[in-house]
């Protein structure tokens, strides 16, 4: 379906939500830590030196979220960090507080904070699931009122994976602690996108992605407050990040998330205003070739960049695949890929499964220009009207 591409075509890159391209930055603070062998925990000097790397990337990622050092532990990623947040500490307080056994989490949270949590119900934790509003955006009201004083945690992210809408994290913490109950926030798809600040926002435990923010896959961490509970450790062996997360550092990797988290923070307004700019310049385009489409999130506050569109005369599916050669576009979560029906995240924002097939995602990253914008608006246009104009095709 898709036509072959020349050399003389670069593929368009727009799939932020699902990763972000390496920075130039991130590569060599890797391939510099990966020169030199060495296991942090090791007394000598290429112990020493890996182990300077971990100690400079922690605080990198610290000072993104306005965090101490000694708060950020690094795991393999978001998915970890969400597991050791949520049943990490439910472990550790089965016992200290046995009377709050009440989860709440929002309809639209990641696969990595729903599982987790409905895992615990096995070990007689009630798990609530908050309802969001038709943009995605939590229902404060509802929120409020699942609240009680047999609340343990509630954990709402900061930013959605496949609309990019942005959750009111001041007033969750807001409504939680007048409860006394524990916040997690999953941040993987904000931090070092728009200002995460951990003690403003009150949150007690942060899940963060290298990845997501222009750093290598395979690392992350969790922000864990000095003044919260500790989460229980989900694996064991040479005690290493604090006795919270055993096995031997991957002092490349994490060095390639300290730098890019270096650079997300330094950049964070130029990175934000260029992305808020190509995205409306994707939006004027897709008018002016007359794309007909809804924004999924209408009004609603969103990461700099963002794009979730409702395609009226086409299958998003369909679109994606006729451009998958030239343009890397999505229609939903890369962890959802291969299912048949549509999102969780969808659902919960009243979406059936038939309309929920026209939803298209765009995330205009650092590294995309006018150019490739310009150029994408053209390609998807024109595989609009190809779609609509497919036989054989049973139309909702």
């Amino acid at each position: 379906m898709s036509r072959q591409v020349s050399a003389s075509e670069p593929l368009i890159y727009l799939d932020g939500f699902a990763t972000t391209p390496l920075a130039p930055e991130a590569r060599e603070a890797m391939l510099s830590a990966w020169a030199l062998p060495g296991n942090p925990g090791s007394p000598h000097r290429a112990g020493a030196k890996a182990a300077r790397a971990v100690a400079d990337a922690r605080a990198a990622v610290a000072e993104l979220i306005g965090a101490s050092p000694a708060e950020v532990v690094f795991t393999s990623g978001a998915t970890e960090a969400d597991n050791l947040a949520i049943v990490g500490v439910a472990r550790r307080m089965v016992s200290e507080r046995p009377e709050r056994r009440r989860i709440v989490v929002s309809a639209v949270e990641h696969k990595a904070v729903l599982e987790p949590a409905q895992a615990l119900a096995a070990m007689g934790f009630e798990i609530i699931i908050a309802p969001v509003d038709a943009t995605g955006r939590l229902d404060l009201g509802a929120f409020g009122d699942l609240l009680d004083d047999q609340t343990l945690m509630v954990s709402v992210m900061a930013a959605n994976n496949e609309t990019g809408v942005l959750q009111p994290l001041q007033d969750v913490s807001t409504l939680a602690r007048r409860v006394g109950a524990l916040v997690h926030c999953d941040a993987a798809q904000a931090a070092g996108k728009i200002p995460i600040e951990v003690v403003g926002l009150d949150l007690d435990y942060v899940s963060l992605s290298a990845h997501k923010l222009y750093g290598p896959v395979g690392v992350g961490a969790l922000f864990v407050s000095a003044v919260a509970p500790k989460p229980h450790p989900l694996q064991r062996g040479g005690g290493q990040e604090q006795g919270l997360r055993s096995g031997t550092e991957p002092a490349p990797l994490q060095a390639g998330f300290g730098a890019a988290a270096t650079l997300a923070r330094e950049g964070l307004e130029d990175d934000g205003q260029h992305g808020r700019r190509l995205a409306r310049r994707l939006h004027a385009g897709l008018d002016e070739r007359q794309v007909r489409f809804d924004l999924t999130t209408q009004d609603a506050p969103v990461i700099p960049g963002t794009l979730s569109i409702a395609l009226r005369d086409a299958d998003a599916d369909d679109v994606v695949l006729r451009l998958s050669n030239e343009v890397c576009l999505s229609t939903g979560s890369a962890c959802t890929r291969g299912q048949v029906s549509s999102s969780h995240v969808l659902k919960s924002m009243g979406y059936s499964e038939a309309d929920a097939r026209h939803i298209l995602r765009v995330f205009c990253g650092r590294y995309n220009t006018e150019a490739e914008i310009d150029r994408t608006a053209a390609l998807i246009a024109s595989a609009v009207r190809r779609s609509a104009l497919a036989p054989g095709e049973l139309r909702q």
